[in-house]
């Protein structure tokens, strides 16, 4: 039987690589309410009322908050939202 030839290899990414949480990060601006930022949080999370306002105390005092962290492609869907909303957002790679 004839060796493999590099051509006819295949790699694959291992589970960890592909499942690698992301954080979704939004940061405080000068122009949003809290009350809109409270209410976009509700409205794209589906957070309550309680941990809305409490992500949105912890971007308006720290200046950021992650507010979710997940799958790749969810965490890029929620900052799409966030952006369509005037927030601005970011992805990072969760901790």
């Amino acid at each position: 039987m004839p060796p493999e030839s590099p051509s006819t290899r295949t790699r694959s990414k291992s589970k960890t690589e592909t499942t690698q949480p992301w954080s979704v990060v939004i940061f405080d601006d000068p122009v949003n309410l809290m009350a809109y930022v409270t209410l976009v949080l509700k409205r794209i999370f589906g957070y309550n009322k309680d941990q809305s306002e409490k992500l949105m105390l912890e971007i308006h005092n720290a200046g950021k908050s992650i507010v979710w962290t997940g799958e790749k492609e969810q965490a890029e869907l929620y900052v799409q939202q966030l952006h369509s909303h005037q927030l601005k957002a970011t992805i990072q790679k969760a901790q």
